[in-house]
């Protein structure tokens, strides 16, 4: 009261000032004071007068507030309170006192100062910059202040901290935060800016969100959490939902497998509180987001694969068949499990083996069908276990014979229920929507699977004693169509609309199902009846689908029953109904108002039974028919015949190029096998030159060592040239060792003739392989390869003759050199009597002889080794004519290859000729007609085309 008395100008009796003079004073205080406590309580009055004078603070005191946040930095307390008041002038706060039209005034209000606000940009970045500040006063106060500036004009808020330099980075730090209050806030913030902005949603996704909040939601107890559990799975939520960059983003982070321990409910679920119940059903919700229908379906598959993987299905599964869940967490739960296993048929076959534990353990999928055929269930249970049940068949034809076979006589079993029995039972039940359930479930077991709809052609039903079986499509046409208790069951229209579904999906595209429909004579007058009939609004979706059945008898029927050929059904409509009143009645189904909602998403969501009409699967069935089946009815016989003409011809065509297709693909793989064999005689070819590099690397050592040798020898012959005595005894010795060595060179010299005549050999060889090169265009490659391998290895063998030739000179020059060695010694002992130089002679002697017997070892050696070589060069004389052999073979191969598909070309070309002339005639007669056969064909000679050139 002092304060107020201060800026009363301190007096305490005298008339009040309104409140709006009050906060001009503070105003005008806030703006000229000098001093910055006088300033903080003006801003302190000012927060505590905002909540009563929102209008007039806001009005008056927002620019100044702007100042102070602008001017005073250094001061967080004066930060606070203008924050405060900021705050307070633009939170739209809801009040349960409040009536509508005050609490529009106030929304419109908050909106006009958030404008004021953020009209400039640099406000928005200012409050980012006071963000920055640790203080508990400035940051909570920020926080708010920017929360409610999202909530009133979100897109504008979130453009401009999009652009402002590392403005999602700073409001990511509050998750940091140690203080829970700020954190949490900061959640709420958060949550507001990610608000339909995938551009913000990624940047915040990779600043490493999902990390920070997951580590959140697990400090605060997962599902048994708290309030601060459920904002970050709404912010989960807003991150994932419709953004496949963070979905893909979440999946490769691996943080699908950390979304297993939220559903480890214990055995003891009684007392479940709301906030779990809300936690675990956005937990549910977040796992759909990862794996709904309108995501791209490689993104879903792949999602489902690491749920499977991780455990996280069989988690669901546990909690699907868990006593004491709540009602809306077990319709979650079930709709959750549904688009997990829709079209992966891994789940599928998990789910199919996931039993009850109930005494004797029954299948899950029986357990959920008999609540869904119970009319004592709540509404939204029965709609999600229909969903189930659609999805475990999506795409699972395996799953589909399953469920047929159980109503097969052969595999009924009298002491257990099978889903087969409790659809069977829900479809002729007195409740309508027991009947539209079973028949769309039934439906879902044929869908695109025509061995079903022909199986379950067998099923027979007992309709009472002392009557014979019937089977299943004539009860479901009996319904429709005879005058006893059954019609006045299935008169309503829900009942009606469902058999009928269910028999436009049974007969669709299956002939031998439309013949069995029209073998019962009173199916064709009762369709007539019901279409040509003026019925009242809720009957005419009756008609349409009536209508729908007539038509997809005339265009899947086979003219196998004489009364009810195409013709014949067409004349009946013209005279009976006429085609224009047919096609009208036709257009109903796609006109009603619930067909569109049931075409926009697969899972059956009706705000209440009456209105469960549709399918989602049967509005692309109509949406595929409708146009077909009005061209049908409008054709004359001639164009049919006509028609069926080009498709009988088109379907020969067909025939024919499949066969060629065959013909070249077993070609192209004999192409292949000979292609194979060339690429393994190249590498044993490869293996040949390295074996020929390794000896000629064993010749180089051995011609190494005989240098040695030779230098030895040198010397041995030079001492024995300086020495003067010797005996005749040695001399003699020596002498029958030079001999032994010149028949070792003789020898040699026949094995170097004998190694030219097998080189004069290779060179006729040679040339005749040249003269072929020149013959044969189509193999010249494969000749020019040989021969540059025979050349290699002529002149391998060339220089290997060349070194034996230079030993032998060399072994010539020792033979002399030894020659003169000893004349000189005889010379020499004739005139020498020393006995001692005799002994010393006779010991060099001795040394001279023991070189020698070496020199003859490595001779023997090196001999040895030219053997080996001539084994190798016969191998590879061998090899060349094997693959002179293989070439001549591959040649013939390749020019009969050319000629057969030079006659295959020939042929495509006269059949293309064909298909053009006939589709001309089409043309002629008014039909559309697609290109592409014609382009398949063009492809195919290109192809062909193509495969000759690269052969050449």
């Amino acid at each position: 009261m002092n304060f107020f008395r201060g800026v009363m100008g301190g007096q305490a009796a005298g008339p009040q000032p309104s409140g709006a003079e009050t906060i001009q004073k503070l105003c005008d205080r806030v703006a000229s004071s000098t001093l910055l406590e006088d300033r903080r309580d003006a801003v302190r009055a000012l927060k505590s007068l905002s909540k009563k004078y929102r209008m007039e603070v806001g009005t008056q005191a927002m620019d100044h507030l702007i100042n102070i946040l602008q001017t005073d930095r250094s001061d967080s307390e004066i930060l606070g309170y203008a924050l405060d008041t900021l705050y307070n002038i633009i939170c739209n706060d809801e009040e349960e006192e409040q009536d509508e039209a005050a609490q529009k005034q106030a929304d419109d209000l908050g909106a006009q100062f958030t404008d004021q606000f953020i009209q400039d940009p640099e406000h928005v970045t200012l409050l980012l910059t006071l963000l920055e500040e640790f203080d508990f006063h400035v940051r909570w106060p920020g926080v708010k202040l920017l929360t409610a500036l999202l909530k009133n004009q979100g897109p504008q808020v979130q453009g401009i901290i999009l652009v402002s330099p590392m403005g999602v980075s700073r409001l990511m730090d509050l998750l940091a935060d140690s203080r829970e209050v700020i954190r949490n806030d900061g959640l709420l913030l958060l949550q507001q800016l990610t608000k339909s902005n995938a551009a913000i949603q990624k940047i915040v996704a990779f600043e490493n969100a999902f990390e920070r909040l997951l580590d959140i939601i697990t400090e605060e107890g997962s599902s048994d959490g708290g309030i601060v559990v459920e904002d970050c799975l709404l912010l989960l939520l807003n991150l994932l939902k419709n953004n496949s960059s963070n979905q893909n983003f979440f999946k490769e982070g691996s943080y699908i497998q950390r979304m297993k321990p939220w559903f480890e409910v214990g055995d003891d679920n009684s007392g479940w509180s709301a906030q779990k119940v809300t936690n675990l059903h956005l937990m549910l919700q977040l796992v759909r987001v990862m794996v709904s229908p309108v995501n791209s379906p490689g993104a879903t598959a792949s999602c489902q694969k690491s749920m499977y993987q991780c455990g996280l299905l069989q988690q669901l599964c546990t909690i699907l068949m868990a006593t004491g869940v709540p009602a809306d967490i077990l319709t979650e739960t079930i709709n959750t499990v549904s688009e997990v296993i829709r079209g992966s048929q891994v789940n599928q076959d998990y789910f199919a083996s996931v039993n009850a534990p109930s005494n004797p353990p029954r299948p899950a999928i029986v357990v959920l069908l008999m609540s869904m055929v119970n009319e004592r269930q709540p509404f939204v249970l029965r709609c999600a276990v229909l969903y189930c049940f659609q999805c475990f068949l999506y795409k699972n034809q395996k799953g589909q014979g399953e469920i047929v076979a159980t109503l097969l006589p052969s595999t009924i079993d009298a002491n257990s229920i099978s889903a087969g029995q409790l659809l069977c039972g829900g479809l002729f039940s007195a409740d309508s929507l027991s009947n539209w359930c079973a028949a769309v479930a039934l439906a879902h077991a044929l869908q695109d699977n025509l061995t079903q709809k022909e199986q379950l052609l067998r099923v027979q039903l007992a309709t009472s004693l002392g009557k014979p079986p019937v089977s299943l499509l004539q009860q479901c046409t009996n319904i429709l169509s005879q005058g006893d208790k059954i019609v006045r069951r299935g008169s309503k229209v829900q009942t009606r609309v469902g058999l009928l579904m269910l028999l436009c999906t049974w007969i669709s595209n299956c002939p031998i199902a439309v013949t069995h429909f029209l073998h019962n004579q009173e199916n064709v007058p009762f369709l007539t009846a019901q279409i040509s009939e003026n019925l009242g609004e809720d009957e005419r979706l009756v008609q349409g689908l009536c209508a729908l059945l007539l038509g997809i008898c005339i265009y899947y029927n086979d003219n196998s029953l004489e009364n009810y050929t195409k013709e014949k059904l067409k004349q009946l409509i013209e005279k009976r109904i006429g085609k224009e009143n047919f096609v009208e009645k036709l257009g109903f189904i796609t006109k009603h108002e619930l067909y569109s909602r049931a075409a926009q998403k697969p899972q059956p969501v009706f705000p209440s039974p009456e209105q469960m009409l549709f399918d989602h699967e049967f509005t692309k069935l109509v949406k595929e028919l409708e146009g077909v089946i009005t061209k049908a009815v409008h054709k004359s016989s001639e164009e049919e015949k006509k028609e069926e003409e080009v498709k009988k011809t088109l379907e020969q065509h067909d025939n024919i190029v499949t066969q060629y297709k065959e013909l070249i693909r077993e070609q192209d793989a004999q192409i292949q096998e000979l292609k194979e064999q060339v690429a393994s005689m190249t590498t044993q070819n490869e293996q040949m030159q390295n074996t020929v590099t390794q000896q000629l690397s064993q010749i180089q050592q051995h011609k190494d060592q005989y240098n040695i040798l030779k230098l030895k020898l040198g010397k041995d012959n030079q001492s024995q040239s300086n020495s003067q005595g010797e005996s005749s005894q040695v001399n003699g010795l020596q002498t029958e060792e030079l001999t032994q060595l010149r028949e070792e060179v003789e020898e040699l010299r026949k094995q170097h003739s004998l190694l030219q005549t097998q080189l004069s050999d290779k060179d006729a060889l040679i040339n005749t392989l040249r003269s072929e090169k020149a013959e044969g265009s189509a193999a010249g490659s494969d000749n020019t390869e040989l021969l540059k391998e025979l050349e290699a290895l002529r002149s391998q063998v060339q220089s290997q003759s060349a070194e034996i030739t230079q030993m032998k000179t060399e072994r010539q020059e020792l033979l002399r050199r030894a020659e003169a060695g000893s004349s000189d010694a005889v010379s020499s002992s004739d005139g020498s009597s020393d006995a001692a130089k005799i002994a010393e002679v006779e010991s060099r002697l001795a040394a001279q002889t023991t070189e020698t017997e070496k020199l003859k070892e490595e001779a023997k050696s090196l001999s040895q080794s030219r053997a080996e070589l001539e084994q190798q060069l016969a191998s590879a004389n061998s090899t060349v004519a094997i693959l002179q052999t293989e070439k001549t073979k591959l040649q013939t191969e390749v020019q009969e290859s050319k000629k057969e598909q030079d006659d295959l070309l020939m042929l495509l070309a006269d059949q293309d000729q064909k298909i053009h002339s006939l589709k001309q005639r089409l043309k002629d007669l008014g039909e559309t007609v697609d290109d592409e056969d014609d382009l398949d064909a063009r492809d195919q000679t290109d192809d062909d085309y193509e495969e000759d050139e690269d052969e050449d």
